[in-house]
């Protein structure tokens, strides 16, 4: 365990330029713990849109009917070829990016059981249920998870025709998918997903303590069909993290380890990094079915290892810690910089003597409203070659783009935001996901659908020559001699 830094307190709050922008409202009814004024000099309005010059919004499709309550929540994406695949508690929706000043819908699909968090690999469309439902069908409903014919795990998709996506099969997981993992073995011809899950409880038949374990769910390419949970293995046989106690901030406990949130592999290295509620992990995947826990950190400072992004160069690792469950305030100048924020780790040392060392934090230099909910989440590197700079999204903190080359200093070079849903309540809502994808960032809006930015920035600029053909964030790729290449174990199959 390394031991906790210490920051000076949070800075002024500081935008670089703002413009206006009004689009419809939608509300929750989730109470603030106080609402604040919103006229304080630089805070956007409700609705209205602060942002540096270098990342401006060139287009948004709002959620369509079927997706247009305000639970329906836009989750995370994947991308291939021309198309991007959107997750929502209520399905998906698969929008075709040719023209990325003007997406279109190509197909939506009504699927019940939230998150949805989704990937994409050829043929083939993975989805998460963490809901518990009455059956495998995208027509379930509603089912207590107490009751031991309810069903979680992952459904999978064939989308050869991303414009009539097609339900092929599911399968059940302990304790749901909550998000999965997409690692390829091309040389079997198998889709391997790790299975990320927790919250285990005595009274659910399929999810009751210890639950240290991932699951792994291999998918045949030309079998689908036969998808099935092939191994369990347990990360944490001393039952992880404890948690607990009461975090610094007040806002929450800190989380005990009871399986993991995410995982993200880096083929390439052999190598996997996992944020596992109370734990960070760095493991060994040379083997896809028996990864193994190499390094494992704790940070006083965390309340929830949510997500991990390794660097280009396979020598760091950015954790988040999403404080409050993504629901609740963090942004807020009573809220310390080291609370809610990224954590950037340096890997030291070789093979099974790898370490990781914390270099610093970062979190977004802007103070939101206590009706805003914000924290660090999902966020993708952008392909510039000898840096490392990376596009986050941070719920109604909005977008960053920020610089870690340096570990130790890191700072945002961009931001783009929506001022809060509300005024007088906490509405949950902004930015799930934000990933960069052949020149755009692309943002999933939990209530206000599909955004695309335009970088115009020149530590940035090389990154719009690189083009990849598909995009799993958590399934990492390595620069060949042209940029950032896939190699021959990730090839799209139609």
């Amino acid at each position: 365990m390394t031991a906790p830094t210490r920051s000076p307190a949070r800075r002024a709050p500081r935008r670089l330029a703002a413009a206006g922008l009004s689009l419809a409202v939608l509300g929750l009814g989730v109470p603030a713990a106080a609402a604040a004024p919103h006229d304080a000099p630089g805070t956007p309005g409700v609705d209205q849109v602060s942002s540096s010059r270098n990342l401006r919004q060139i287009a948004n499709v709002p959620k369509q009917q079927g997706f247009e309550s305000a639970t329906s929540f836009g989750t995370d994406m994947a991308f291939q070829g021309d198309y991007a695949y959107v997750g929502n508690y209520d399905g998906f929706t698969v929008y075709d990016i040719r023209k990325p000043h003007e997406p279109r819908i190509a197909s939506q699909v009504l699927c019940p059981g939230a998150q949805n968090d989704i990937s994409v690999y050829g043929d083939l469309l993975f989805l998460s249920t963490d809901s518990s439902r009455s059956d495998d069908s995208c027509t379930s409903t509603a089912q207590p998870a107490t009751q031991r014919e309810s069903w979680e795990g992952i459904k999978v998709f064939d989308v050869s025709d991303p414009a009539a996506p097609r339900y092929v099969s599911a399968v059940e997981t302990k304790c749901g998918s909550h998000t999965h993992t997409l690692l390829p073995d091309e040389a079997s011809g198998t889709a391997y997903l790790y299975v990320s899950s927790y919250s285990p409880n005595p009274t659910l038949p399929d999810c009751a303590p210890p639950h240290d374990l991932i699951s792994v769910v291999a998918v045949p390419l030309d079998a689908p069909e036969q998808a099935a949970v092939v191994a369990e293995p347990v990360l944490f046989p001393d039952g992880g993290n404890p948690g607990g106690t009461v975090h610094p901030s007040g806002i929450a406990d800190r989380s005990a380890t009871t399986g993991c949130h995410d995982i993200t592999v880096y083929p390439a290295k052999d190598l996997a990094a996992g944020a596992c509620m109370g734990d960070g992990v760095l493991l060994d995947i040379s083997d896809p079915l028996t990864p193994r826990v190499i390094e494992r950190v704790q940070d006083p400072n965390f309340a929830f290892w949510h997500s991990a992004t390794f660097n280009e160069a396979g020598t760091k690792v950015v954790f988040t810690d999403e404080l409050g469950g993504g629901g609740a305030a963090t942004c807020l100048p009573t809220v310390s910089d080291e609370f809610g924020a990224d954590a950037v780790y340096d890997i030291t040392g070789t093979g099974d003597g790898r370490s990781l060392e914390r270099r610093s934090y970062f979190k977004i230099p802007r103070d939101n409203t206590t009706t805003e909910n914000c924290v660090a989440h999902n966020g993708s590197l952008i392909p510039v070659k000898g840096r490392d700079i990376m596009v986050q999204a941070w719920y109604q903190g909005g977008i960053s783009v920020w610089d870690f080359t340096d570990s130790a200093n890191p700072r945002e070079i961009g931001f783009w935001e929506r001022g809060p849903l509300s005024a007088t309540e906490l509405v949950l809502g902004g930015s799930w996901s934000a990933y960069y994808y052949n020149g755009h960032v692309y943002s999933s809006d939990i209530q206000k659908g599909l955004d695309v930015l335009a970088l115009d920035d020149r530590a940035t600029a090389p990154a719009r020559k690189v083009r990849l053909e598909r995009l799993n964030v958590q399934t990492q790729q390595e620069s060949g001699d042209r940029g950032w290449g896939w190699g021959g174990w990730d090839r799209p199959r139609h």
